[in-house]
């Protein structure tokens, strides 16, 4: 009866301590190191950007598909979509959130290659990560010679995995700059007419294959 009594309240103090300590049953698997699992995709993209043989506007379509073909790696563009969209994601169907999707994640395609293709002979410095519960924070530099861009990596973990969801430009937010002209397109006109703009924006993109890579991937009107 005193041993039981004993083990007993030992299991309540172990009980205290690890909810004293903030006990995440998450930490306590060990997460992965998201600075870890980023590494290599930026590693990769970086070895895309400096190849020789995929210089130039007449190699820009070669290489943005194969940066692209590296960020799907470690990119959650269903994550991404979601974010945009807010609460309009929720009111569509399984089949129209998918299409989405495929529209935003193609839209991304043009403007997350266009922010770093222009910094493709610089060093890229991995300098310190925040992590919180699924969260994370992996921040970057890319140095050429005496001028540095910050870039963060904003990142979910899902299944052991640490997925980029945003990636932050210079303090510009990439999903986040988005999110606001949906929203205002969404409060205006609703979502056709929102889907319609993506469209047209994407069918303007493809038709420059062949000409100097675009840089204004803004959906603001002028610019669509």
């Amino acid at each position: 009866m005193y041993r039981s009594g004993k083990i007993l309240l030992t299991l309540i103090f172990l009980f205290c301590l690890l909810m004293n300590e903030g006990y995440n049953p998450v930490h306590a698997a060990q997460s992965p190191d998201p600075t870890e699992q980023l590494r290599p995709m930026v590693d990769k993209i970086v070895a895309i950007l400096t190849d020789p043989e995929l210089k130039g506007e007449e190699a820009c379509i070669k290489r943005r598909e194969k940066v692209m073909a590296v960020a799907k790696e470690r990119f959650d563009f269903v994550e991404m979509s979601k974010r945009v969209l807010g609460s309009q994601w929720r009111k569509l169907s399984s089949e129209e959130q998918s299409y989405f999707t495929g529209l935003f994640t193609t839209l991304l395609e043009h403007a997350y290659i266009g922010k770093i293709e222009d910094y493709s002979n610089q060093k890229v410095v991995f300098r310190e990560q925040r992590v919180k519960d699924d969260r994370a924070q992996v921040e970057t530099d890319i140095i050429d010679k005496n001028v540095v861009i910050p870039v963060s990596y904003i990142m979910i973990l899902k299944g052991g995995v640490w997925m980029v969801y945003d990636i932050v430009v210079e303090g510009v937010s990439l999903i986040r700059n988005y999110m606001e002209q949906f929203k205002e397109i969404l409060r205006k006109d609703g979502y056709a007419s929102l889907l319609k703009q993506v469209e047209n924006k994407i069918d303007e993109l493809e038709k420059s294959i062949g000409k100097p890579c675009p840089t204004d991937f803004s959906m603001e009107e002028g610019n669509s």
